[in-house]
C-alpha cells in the first residue's frame, strides 16, 4: 500500500525518508515485497508496483576522477559514464565498487538511494525524469521505492538535469 507523507513525520524509517520529511518534500512511499532471487531490482519494483518501468529510476554510483559521484537513470536503460563525466565537467567516469558505494552511502547495494546518503556527492539526474509527474527511486532498502515529483528530486540531491542514460 501506498504511503502519503507530507512532510509531518518520517515514514519508512530511512535516511531517505527523513531527510524528505525535514526538507519539507511531499512523496510517497511504496513498500514492496522483494524477492533476493530478483535480477534487477528496478525491473522488479516496476512489476510489483504495476509501475511503468521507465518511471522507476535506479541510484548508480561511480568514481569520476577518483572522487565518488551519483547518476539516476531509468532501470530501462544503463548509465552513459562519458556523458556522466561530461555533465559534471570531469574527464573519466567509471562504476564504482559495491563496497565503496555502500561505505559513502549508508545503504546497501540494490537499496542505495539518492536521498539521504552519509555524505552529499555530486549527483546527476537523467533528463527523461522531467517527462513524468512522479518518478520511482530506491527509499533506502530493497522493496521500498520513494515516488517524488522530479524537480523534488533534483532539488533535494542538489542534482544536475543531463541526458546520462543509454
Amino acid at each position: 500500500m501506498a504511503k502519503k507523507q507530507t512532510g509531518k513525520r518520517a515514514g519508512g524509517g530511512t535516511p531517505a525518508t527523513v531527510a524528505l520529511t525535514k526538507a519539507g518534500i511531499d512523496y510517497t512511499l511504496h513498500p514492496y515485497e522483494h524477492d533476493p532471487r530478483a535480477e534487477s531490482y528496478g525491473l522488479e519494483a516496476a512489476e510489483a508496483l504495476g509501475v511503468e518501468p521507465a518511471r522507476i529510476f535506479k541510484t548508480l554510483m561511480a568514481s569520476l576522477d577518483g572522487k565518488l559521484v551519483v547518476g539516476i537513470v531509468p532501470v530501462t536503460g544503463q548509465l552513459d559514464l562519458k556523458a556522466l563525466a561530461r555533465a559534471l565537467g570531469g574527464a573519466k567516469a567509471q562504476m564504482a565498487e559495491v563496497a565503496a558505494a555502500e561505505r559513502a552511502t549508508g545503504y546497501v547495494a540494490g537499496g542505495i538511494s539518492p536521498v539521504g546518503q552519509k555524505r552529499p556527492h555530486p549527483t546527476v539526474v537523467d533528463e527523461s525524469a522531467t517527462a513524468y509527474e512522479t518518478v520511482y527511486v530506491s527509499g533506502g532498502r530493497r522493496g521500498l521505492d520513494l515516488e517524488l515529483a522530479p524537480a523534488d528530486l533534483v532539488a533535494v540531491t542538489g542534482a544536475t538535469v543531463a541526458p546520462i542514460a543509454r
